[in-house]
């Protein structure tokens, strides 16, 4: 579905990352951490509630999607990493689980589980110790 985010609801920032890199690491802030309002969003009710079980510990309490991205050594690979993955969140949490219809087994249904039952308990039954008598 590709669902296209507004500009006015993201807001970044860069921040130091971590890991190997030597001075770059330590001089340039290439992480960037990506915040989206999700009530400004708009979304159906089932697919907020879903966005909510996916994101977990990347939601606030006050309805933001918090995401960083510090993979890549550039501002922009970061940016588009970030981008790419709220993306895929909101995309998973609009499709819809399928409604599960309960059923019950028929009464033949039940009845061969019984006959199978009682078949696989004599068998065992008759096993043991042979007498000579």
């Amino acid at each position: 579905m590709a669902y296209d985010l507004p500009e006015d609801l993201l807001e970044e920032t860069f921040l130091a990352s971590t890991g190997p890199g030597g001075q770059n690491v330590n001089k340039v802030a290439t992480a960037c951490q990506l915040r989206v309002d999700i009530f400004a969003l708009g979304l159906p009710p089932y697919a907020f509630r879903q966005l909510k079980t996916l994101a977990g510990s990347k939601m606030t309490v006050a309805g933001e999607l918090i995401v960083t991205a510090r993979n890549h050594r550039t501002r922009e690979a970061n940016r588009a990493e970030a981008r790419a993955r709220v993306i895929e969140l909101i995309d998973r949490a609009h499709i819809r689980k399928a409604h599960r219809v309960a059923t019950k087994p028929s009464k033949a249904a039940k009845a061969r589980r019984v006959d199978t039952k009682k078949g696989r308990s004599t068998v065992k039954k008759n096993r043991g110790k042979v007498s000579l008598d």
